[in-house]
């Protein structure tokens, strides 16, 4: 199938970026903390990246001018704008027939009637009655009365004369208190993406509906897509990339904790579990913060990466906190966050601080908890490509 001039054009640039580095495919991913087959992919034109960030950062370490970054992110809108429009829709589930209820019998025919009484003739209307006389009030009571009426208008009239005393004013004093300032913006940017795979190919999800009506796998940079439409959680394993960038190019921002916060949790729910690549894994596993989400306080714990790519495997040292970003100089944090037996939910809070301001900022899956549930004992399936449907893990020869 042709690529699209879109992005066509997107992988042109990534090529130039990285023909002007100079640096292997290896030794730029490791900086990017994605795989050396994921940055060909770019190269190519076969994939193209779910969020600019990745692509943003490649154009700063390849030394890309304001300008080139502009153009860069213009050809990137339109590629994933094309490759958006070419994400096959989820198959919609067979329609379950329902029987059709019986039409009623027809019953015996109504008896005819008998004939209505014809109606009384109504009542001649009588006269109205004449309305009755009060009985008159002798005069010496009349003049009682009188009297009375009389000494209550005067009272009334002396005790409504208004006072000379002048009347405190009406009007509310206005407040001196100087209105609140508008909030500033935080010095620095961040984004996130939550819908990674291990080495780009190996996850799991559950979703709640038949293998039938489970599009196939699709490759990661759709993978946002693929789960919205089918209402897929993760399963078993969350990846959650935060990129960090200071918006100085001389003022830095430190970041000194990341704190995890499991505002849910509940049973997994009881859906089949969908594998989306079998044997596929990296030569690099970036360092990264990993979190157990079955314990009662989860703790982001730094982790060592490994990189195999070379004659020699080596390890890549994990980093604790604190960092210090910048404009030239963003920052990647990677967090794994796993559990076994529990459909949480949860979000992460960042703690900085730059110059006499502070604060923490709370990262969240566009607004929403991020969501991780235990997969244990669901029905695992896998994709066939040469049959093109779902099997399950014991026909394609998987367990676990």
């Amino acid at each position: 199938m042709p690529k699209d001039a879109a992005v066509e054009e997107f992988a042109r640039l990534v090529r130039e970026l990285k023909a002007r580095d100079g640096r292997s495919y290896e030794a730029l991913g490791r900086r990017l903390s994605v795989s050396a087959s994921t940055l060909h992919r770019y190269c190519s034109g076969a994939t193209v990246p779910e969020e600019f960030a990745v692509v943003d950062r490649l154009a700063l370490l390849c030394g890309a001018d304001e300008g080139e970054r502009r153009a860069l992110e213009t050809a990137w809108t339109e590629a994933d704008r094309a490759r958006r429009r070419a994400v096959p829709p989820a198959p919609s589930p067979a329609p379950v027939p329902v029987p059709s209820a019986p039409e009623p019998e027809p019953g015996p025919e109504p008896e005819p009637s008998a004939p209505e009484p014809s109606p009384e003739p109504e009542p001649t209307p009588t006269a109205p009655e004449a309305p009755r006389r009060l009985p008159s009030l002798p005069a010496p009571l009349l003049v009682t009365a009188a009297v009375v009426l009389v000494v209550l208008a005067l009272a009334a009239a002396l005790l409504g004369r208004p006072s000379r005393t002048p009347s405190a004013p009406t009007t509310a004093p206005t407040s001196s208190s100087p209105s609140p300032e508008k909030e500033q913006p935080l010095p620095f940017t961040w984004t996130i993406g939550s819908q990674l795979w291990q080495g780009d190919c190996g996850h799991t999800y559950l979703v709640d509906r038949a293998p039938r009506a489970v599009a196939p796998p699709p490759v990661t940079a759709d993978a946002r897509a693929w789960a919205g439409a089918h209402g897929a959680v993760h399963g078993g394993e969350t990846l959650v990339r935060v990129t960090v960038q200071g918006r100085s190019p001389s003022t830095a921002v430190v970041l000194h904790a990341l704190h995890v916060r499991v505002v849910g949790r509940a049973a997994p729910p009881p859906w089949d579990a969908y594998r989306m690549g079998e044997g596929c894994g990296g030569a690099v596993t970036p360092r990264h913060f990993a979190v157990d989400l079955d314990r009662p306080r989860p703790l982001a714990r730094p982790v060592d990466g490994h990189d195999a790519s070379g004659a020699e495997s080596r390890t890549i040292p994990a980093v604790s906190f604190p960092y210090k970003v910048t404009a030239s100089d963003p920052e990647e944090l990677l967090v794994s966050a796993r559990t076994a037996g529990c459909d949480c939910r949860w979000y992460l809070e960042l703690e900085w601080s730059s110059g006499d301001r502070s604060g923490t900022v709370r990262i969240t899956d566009g607004g929403k908890p991020f969501r991780t549930s235990g997969i244990a004992g669901r029905p695992a399936y896998a994709y066939d490509t040469v049959e093109g449907r779902w099997i399950t893990a014991a026909e394609s020869g998987q367990s676990g």
